[in-house]
């Protein structure tokens, strides 16, 4: 197990590796495997990048995100601009099906409904709403209808688990209800916990995931 102080430098350098971050805008405090963000930064996708990287790093069981987003007047933009922006987006996107989306922009906080088909459709809408220059939160109250009435195949996902090189799938236990699945058992890292995540929301029908996983 890493030290508090090794684990912390580990996330440090993670987060200054990536090129959006400036790695002295924001704070690091490790402790048992806990990482504890804080500073401020200019814009919503930057509090996202630095938590995705932190969450990356091996020897991270949990973050707590405290990170201020505190936008400059030359870079705000009114709710107006932001919801025109966000609506071409997904005018543009391929992934996105616009007409089935709604926007409501409230002082820089975006929210997104509707009801989509696909999580990778609603992970895209969010992902479009972040990197808006103006955001300062998103809300993505999307829900999800299955095109299928069939139920999730639980041996699909295990073997779609199973096929994947990074993750070790012998103490991970799938269980589905219907339409939605559940993930239990521990993974080696976030990175891992995310991933067989992803894979479980690629199953057909799927509308709902609950990652249960731990890391250890």
């Amino acid at each position: 197990m890493k030290t508090n102080e090794l684990l912390q430098k580990d996330v440090q350098d993670a987060i200054k590796w990536e090129p959006l971050l400036n790695a002295a805008e924001i704070g690091v405090i490790a402790k048992d495997g806990i990482v504890t963000l804080t500073g401020v930064v200019d814009s919503y996708a930057k509090k996202m990048e630095a938590e995705e990287a932190a969450k990356k790093v091996a020897g991270v069981k949990a973050v707590v995100e405290k990170i201020e987003i505190k936008i400059g007047v030359s870079i705000k933009s009114d709710d107006t601009e932001i919801a025109k922006e966000l609506v071409h987006s997904f005018n543009m996107s391929t992934q996105v099906p616009h007409e089935k989306i709604n926007v409501k922009v409230e002082d820089g906080w975006v929210t997104l409904s509707g009801e989509l088909n696909w999580n990778y459709q609603k992970e895209a809408a969010q992902k479009l709403a972040v990197n808006l220059s103006g955001v300062k939160w998103v809300t993505n109250d999307i829900t999800l209808k299955s095109e299928t009435e069939d139920k999730v195949e639980k041996t699909d996902i295990e073997n779609a688990l199973t096929r994947n090189w990074t993750l070790d799938d012998k103490n991970i236990r799938v269980e589905v209800i219907e339409n939605k699945v559940v993930l239990k058992g521990s993974v080696n890292s976030w990175y891992q916990k995310d991933e067989a995540g992803r894979i479980a929301w690629n199953a057909p029908g799927v509308i709902s995931v609950n990652n249960e996983l731990v890391v250890v």
